[in-house]
């Protein structure tokens, strides 16, 4: 067992270059004033240490979350505090906040939410996934067509290999738009090796506004159709979202308190 001898003294000067080489930018950035704090308040060493120790941690987990959100490519401002629940009550709080909670990412399962343009399907996916990463999980967030054409041209460099393999590193991969546009035999090719790569390892979130019967634009091929279908329903959970737009709704309810707080202005 090694043995520390007891300093004399303690060299201050000297703390910054060791919490950086121990890489602890909390207790560099904080030592000096809780220290002088402890002094003061005759703090146990262990009070002291647990206090700075308590404040990297949490420091952290606030740059791992900052980092993350950073590379997930999810628009600001639509988070699960931001939706209007109250102009959509056919789609249960209650379930989505569930959702947010990520068991089904960590079986590998999948989330598709189909629905008509404009009934907030992008903005429930993008807060589940905001929600996730605060609970530790990596999430990307991408229309299908930009993320279709970054794979095709990783396929003509020969290294498709390794861009699924980056994609491996997320947890969760949110494909907007999949049924936005038609696909070609080569698109819909890397499409259907990057659903069947993540089958049962790693989880998808769709949105799409066509249901699955016509999803024929998406895959030319039925058989591959078929297949792609049955490997993203195996195991998931389906938004059906087939109601009035809640864009419209959102703007109605804010249009609201404005027309009554001008009524009575006039009254």
């Amino acid at each position: 067992m090694t043995q520390v001898s007891k300093p004399q003294t303690v060299d201050v000067h000297a703390l910054p270059a060791l919490f950086t080489a121990l890489r602890l930018p909390s207790f560099q950035h904080h030592w000096e004033r809780f220290a002088q704090q402890a002094d003061t308040e005759n703090w146990p060493a262990a009070r002291l240490l647990a206090t700075l120790a308590e404040i990297e941690l949490a420091e952290r987990e606030e740059r791992r979350i900052r980092r993350h959100l950073g590379q997930s490519g999810l628009p600001g401002g639509k988070t699960l505090a931001t939706f209007e629940f109250k102009a959509v009550p056919e789609l249960s709080q209650a379930r989505i906040e569930a959702l947010a909670a990520g068991d089904w990412v960590e079986t590998g399962a999948n989330l598709i939410a189909i629905g008509n343009s404009g009934a907030g399907k992008t903005h429930i996916l993008c807060a589940i996934g905001h929600a996730l990463i605060e609970a530790g999980n990596r999430v990307l967030y991408t229309r299908t067509t930009d993320l279709v054409q970054k794979l095709q041209a990783a396929r003509r460099d020969l290294v498709l290999e390794t861009a699924l393999a980056k994609l491996d590193k997320f947890d969760l991969v949110i494909l907007d738009d999949i049924t936005y546009a038609q696909k070609d035999h080569a698109e819909s090719s890397v499409l259907f090796e990057l659903i069947a790569r993540r089958y049962e390892n790693r989880s998808l979130a769709i949105a799409a506004n066509q249901p699955f019967s016509a999803w024929g634009k998406i895959f030319p091929d039925q058989a591959v159709t078929v297949a792609a279908i049955d490997r993203l329903v195996h195991h998931a959970t389906i938004l059906e979202m087939n109601f009035e737009s809640y864009r419209r709704r959102s703007a109605e309810n804010q249009r609201r308190p404005k027309q009554k707080s001008t009524g009575k202005a006039k009254t």
